[in-house]
């Protein structure tokens, strides 16, 4: 049976990186969560810093079960986990889905989608800093969402180069389906918050996304709806820049479903010709998800081509994760289900970009469960060196979630 997603999972960094000639694929399992203080329930992307250390967020497990944001430091051969901040389900947030963003400084920042200060049930969530001062993390809420301005934040945030954050959530704002936000810095360390686009289910979507928001050069963000649109499965977009700062919302793509793509959850990656590439969770030839590439036209227009339908066997079914590439243009990313025959746990996937524009996939790694990972929800993020980490929400050794390094 295919794991059904959470109703609010919604990452995963987009990087161009250097690939050698290695020997077969390999994936280790780095650290494996024991389900209570360290954490449980790993679905979040990755991020590292200079100096090799890893940061995400695990949705449940800490001190009050609520989630922990934390970091994995590189330390003769082998890793050192610390928790940087427990959550407590209360003011503070709960249940941090998809890890979190650096800043120049050091400092990260994420959302949580639960808790806050919201009449929401259980707290409409809120977006979080933690604060680096040589090695002391301080935390501090930034925005209470409160409904009717976003509600149940699940992803990502997004920098751009002057400092504004951006981000989406799945639900609440002025039609209850969610709202792309902007928040610019002030001062004394206060935060100014702007909806940008209110989502209505029709030509432009709904429910938010699983990954970041990305920029061009020109500070014009691009994302995906995971529902609604013309077709009802989705929408790539674009908000584009005013010279005034004002953002105006265009539709780039409506997925068609079946035996087009259908449902993005994962976010969209660049290549140097400015054609964007995302996956699906479903739809493709066989209903089992998609990679697909968007195209710009000399119109102003995008064409999408499906450039691979996932089977369910040993390629693995349901991707949700963003794609990363290598500086070939080949593509990596995660599929969440299927693969190994003894677990179904999931795959680690190439797409190579051949002559003529074509492609073919192939399965770099399987997944296979305890002591290995299990059920892999986000894609891959490479550090300096050229290394893949991810995560797996279930796995490792005690079956609480694992971060894992990945050799192509």
């Amino acid at each position: 049976m295919r794991a059904f997603l959470h109703s609010v999972v919604i990452l995963a960094v987009a990087a161009m990186l250097a690939v050698g000639a290695r020997a077969a694929s390999t994936a280790q399992v780095i650290y494996s969560f024991g389900g209570g203080t360290d954490g449980e329930y790993i679905d979040t992307d990755l991020v590292t810093d200079s100096a090799g250390n890893i940061y995400g967020t695990s949705v449940q497990g800490g001190l009050f079960a609520s989630g922990t944001v934390f970091e994995l430091s590189p330390s003769g051969g082998g890793w050192i986990h610390t928790v940087l901040y427990n959550f407590s389900g209360g003011n503070d947030g709960g249940e941090p889905y998809k890890g979190v963003t650096l800043d120049a400084q050091g400092n990260l920042y994420g959302t949580a989608v639960t808790g806050g200060t919201g009449a929401c049930e259980g707290g409409c969530g809120v977006v979080y800093k933690l604060t680096n001062s040589g090695g002391t993390w301080t935390p501090s809420v930034i925005h209470n969402f409160n409904g009717t301005d976003g509600s149940g934040p699940g992803s990502g945030v997004t920098f751009d180069r002057h400092g504004n954050l951006y981000g989406v959530t799945p639900t609440g704002g002025t039609n209850g389906l969610g709202v792309i936000f902007q928040m610019r810095p002030g001062t004394g360390g206060s935060w100014k918050f702007k909806v940008i686009h209110n989502f209505t289910g029709g030509s432009d979507g709904a429910s938010g996304m699983a990954g970041r928001l990305i920029l061009d050069k020109a500070g014009n963000l691009y994302g995906v709806a995971t529902t609604g649109g013309a077709n009802g499965s989705g929408v790539a977009f674009e908000l584009v820049r005013g010279q005034t700062g004002q953002f105006t919302f265009k539709t780039l793509y409506a997925f068609k479903g079946q035996p087009d793509a259908g449902f993005p959850y994962g976010g969209l990656l660049f290549d140097k010709a400015g054609n964007l590439y995302g996956t699906t969770y479903y739809d493709g030839a066989n209903d089992l998800g998609s990679v697909y590439q968007l195209a710009p036209q000399s119109d102003g227009t995008f064409k999408e081509r499906v450039l691979y339908s996932f089977k369910g066997t040993a390629d693995g079914d349901g991707p949700i994760s963003t794609l990363v590439a290598d500086q070939a243009g080949n593509l990596y990313g995660t599929a969440s289900e299927a693969g190994a025959a003894s677990c179904g746990c999931g795959t680690v996937f190439k797409l190579t970009h051949g002559a003529n524009g074509k492609w073919s996939e192939s399965t770099a790694y399987s997944f296979t469960s305890v002591p290995d990972g299990a059920f892999v929800y986000n894609g891959m993020v490479v550090d300096s060196a050229g290394n893949f980490y991810g995560a797996t929400v279930h796995g490792g050794t005690g079956n609480d979630g694992a971060i894992y390094q990945f050799t192509p």
